[in-house]
């Protein structure tokens, strides 16, 4: 059974006032929240501390943005998943489509960056998702696949057991543009038959979130459909309302078999 997992990507944006503010908010609905639904937040690196001290106790998980395949090494700017761990983390999101555009990310560098994460007990969120003139060619399927082909060859059935994979239609990140609960449902569906040509079990454990301008206002709609597991919500979870809301919305949402 797949439990709904709602995570929270800050981006580059954030303060330790803003920490508390949506903390705060969050703690006042995790109790009832979590009776059917997990809840994590992602901020930026150096809030990553002080965050974990503020989440200490509330059953909120804590995540990271971004790792290094490497274990150690001379890599200035970059933080390694022993790192991430140490700080407190239970997630780290791979493969954003803004990292993969913005920062040149291989299919295979994410998968080796999967891998990375699951070496080091972090459960890694794998993104992959199509841009506008990818979707307006038709190709939405064959670029989830290959994406999503790249992280189950290296990592396995075993080890894609592991991993939450969401679905980021890039054409709605930011814009306040959504895909249609029946457009996401669709590819979720997609996803989750390909994981099943690998191992059936595996794939009906399998957690798919969706991440694309998820607000409090379409959550509910988004979280009945059957293979969508959750949201990485941008923009929302900067705001303790809205993300509280969304936290709260799937509280709608039940046990898949």
């Amino acid at each position: 059974m797949r439990r709904t997992l709602v995570a929270g990507n800050w981006k580059m944006f954030g303060s330790r006032a803003l920490l508390a503010e949506v903390i705060g908010a969050l703690r006042d609905v995790a109790g009832e929240a979590s009776k059917v639904a997990e809840v994590a937040l992602c901020p930026p690196f150096p809030l990553l501390a002080p965050a974990a001290e503020l989440l200490a106790g509330s059953g909120i998980g804590l995540g990271a943005q971004n790792l290094h395949a490497a274990a150690q090494g001379a890599h200035t700017g970059e933080v390694s998943g022993a790192m991430l761990r140490e700080a407190g983390c239970r997630y780290v999101i791979v493969g954003h489509s803004e990292r993969r555009r913005d920062c040149a990310e291989s299919d295979a560098l994410v998968a080796e960056k999967a891998a990375a994460a699951l070496r080091e007990g972090l459960c890694p969120i794998v993104c992959v998702g199509e841009d506008a003139g990818e979707r307006a060619a038709g190709r939405q399927f064959a670029v989830v696949e290959r994406q999503l082909a790249a992280v189950g060859e290296r990592l396995g059935a075993e080890g894609l057991a592991a991993c939450v994979l969401a679905y980021e239609p890039v054409w709605a990140i930011g814009t306040g543009r959504t895909a249609t609960p029946a457009q996401a449902q669709e590819i979720h569906a997609f996803l989750r038959a390909r994981l099943g040509e690998r191992d059936a079990t595996m794939a009906a454990g399998v957690r798919i979130l969706y991440g694309g301008s998820v607000k409090a206002d379409n959550a509910r709609e988004l979280f009945a459909q059957p293979d969508i597991d959750g949201a990485l919500v941008g923009g929302a979870s900067l705001s303790g309302h809205d993300f509280a809301a969304i936290c709260t919305a799937a509280e709608g949402k039940r046990w898949n078999n």
